[in-house]
């Protein structure tokens, strides 16, 4: 089963796949749909105008194509990303904890604190692929604000469900969530 959708003037057929035994979700991935990257980034950028934000931030891993392809178009020089897990090269990682409807379990993210002193002080749009629960949207913004920066927008390519009634954020299309035979919910 797929659902059709047509995203920054882009047709596709997004695979539903099972989260719970009553709840089926549309599959959104632009890794390696590099014609949908390039639309979504710019159709985003569109979406806040430069002079609102100091920096891109996004989670790892399915929107750091897009964060990239963002910061291409927009000519930024630096964006951030929440990592899953410390890395090595991070010095003194800072952390929050995440809940997602699409992972299992809760995550951490973490930021450098390298990273973490350049984002103190400064104005941070959030970035996510799609925002369905909030969860992560809400780990990015504390990690945010543990090191010092202020979140002033929060962008999505899609709002799944109940998240398409936010006022707090901005996306380019909703997505529905679904029953198990396909139909929307």
């Amino acid at each position: 089963m797929t659902y059709p959708i047509t995203v920054a003037g882009l047709q596709r057929e997004l695979p539903l796949c099972k989260v719970t035994d009553d709840l089926y979700i549309g599959a959104f991935i632009c890794f390696g749909d590099a014609e949908l990257t390039v639309a979504c980034a710019r159709e985003l950028l569109k979406l806040v105008p430069r002079e609102e934000y100091d920096y891109l931030f996004t989670a790892e891993a399915k929107s750091i194509p897009l964060i990239h392809e963002m910061a291409r178009q927009s000519g930024a020089s630096k964006y951030f990303i929440a990592r899953k897990g410390p890395k090595a090269y991070m010095p003194d990682p800072i952390h929050v904890e995440d809940r997602s409807i699409t992972t299992a379990g809760v995550q951490r993210l973490f930021l450098g604190s390298d990273d973490a002193a350049l984002i103190r002080g400064k104005r941070i749009l959030l970035i996510d692929d799609v925002i369905s629960t909030g969860g992560s949207l809400l780990a990015m913004e504390h990690l945010v604000e543990l090191a010092g920066g202020t979140v002033t927008g929060r962008i999505a390519v899609l709002a799944e469900g109940n998240a398409a009634n936010r006022t707090d954020i901005k996306f380019l299309e909703k997505l529905p969530l679904f029953n198990p035979d396909g139909t929307v919910k």
